[in-house]
């Protein structure tokens, strides 16, 4: 079955957002009388959000003493500069309006909470067809439920689907939903889950307009 429909990752799948993540975390370094760290360090752990920027800057975990403090005070320097630098990967615009040329829906299935995401789409004068986000259904990605939701805005079955993503969950939740999945070479690629071509994803590319061949 052709794919009626592009769902896309949005930390570094759809936008860049590492930017005002790496300038939040380093605020909160400042305020604990820390030295900034380079974005070059923090951009790997973008994609797992809070407890991975947390993490990263401060080497505390869920669960540990200090990290729902930190995290609060992270997610609120955050709010305060959500949308500063954050940009659409080079090539992101192009092949969204190949998309619409098309007539081939995309959305956003994300693991970040709507009152961020919204203010991404917003700033990036994005126009999905559907969001998805980390508190839009019972479970987040790896967990095919986001997936499955977004399929049902959409009016399509999974199969109909390709998901894009720069992570491991982003396949795994893609592959659990019975959607085609593209691992995305651009982005973000945490440490710990190894590179695209280990994900075993049913494509990977290199680049935003590599995936208009592959539909």
């Amino acid at each position: 079955m052709p794919s009626r429909a592009v769902l896309f990752d949005l930390d570094g799948t759809l936008a860049d957002t590492a930017p005002d993540l790496a300038g939040a975390l380093n605020r909160l370094r400042a305020e604990q009388g820390l030295q900034p760290l380079p974005i070059e360090r923090l951009r790997p752990f973008a994609s797992a959000g809070a407890r991975g920027l947390v993490h990263a800057g401060f080497g505390v975990k869920p669960g540990d003493a200090d990290y729902d403090a930190l995290r609060e005070a992270f997610l609120e320097f955050y709010r305060e500069n959500t949308c500063v630098d954050t940009r659409l990967f080079p090539g992101v615009a192009e092949l969204l309006e190949a998309l619409a040329q098309r007539a081939i829906s995309w959305g956003i299935v994300t693991n970040k909470a709507t009152r961020f995401t919204d203010r991404v789409v917003e700033s990036l004068g994005l126009k999905p067809a559907c969001v998805v986000c980390g508190d839009t259904t019972e479970h987040i990605k790896p967990h095919p439920a986001p997936m499955l939701h977004a399929a049902e805005q959409l009016g399509l079955p999974p199969s109909a689907c390709t998901y894009l993503g720069d992570d491991l969950r982003d396949v795994q939740a893609g592959r659990a939903a019975g959607m085609r999945t593209v691992a995305v070479e651009w982005g973000y690629h945490h440490p710990e889950s190894g590179g695209p071509e280990a994900w075993k994803a049913d494509a990977v590319i290199a680049r935003p307009g590599d995936l208009i061949a592959l539909l």
